[in-house]
């Protein structure tokens, strides 16, 4: 299944309280349920302004989706071509 990195730009989100983090891991894992095992979010980096989230889906407009039932934006969204890491240099 194609993997996408999602931008989302929310000012101050890397201040955000860990009480304010779990109340959008929440609200994202409900519109993860209500649309079924097609999308997967696998994780999401906070930092300054914006999250970036990772998500597996077959779709972008199934990422929008989730977005809208979430309450979250989706300002960019990306398709992974590859993923390289350290080993990859080997």
């Amino acid at each position: 299944m194609p993997k996408f990195v999602i931008e989302r730009n929310i000012p101050d989100v890397g201040k955000f309280t860990s009480e304010q983090l779990r109340s959008a891991s929440q609200r994202s894992r409900e519109a993860l349920c209500t649309l079924g095992t097609d999308i997967q979010w696998i994780h999401s980096y906070v930092a300054g302004d914006k999250i970036y989230c990772i998500y597996m889906a077959p779709s972008e407009e199934l990422i929008k989706e989730h977005a809208k039932l979430a309450g979250f934006p989706a300002d960019k969204i990306t398709a992974i071509a590859a993923i390289i890491e350290p080993a990859t240099a080997e």
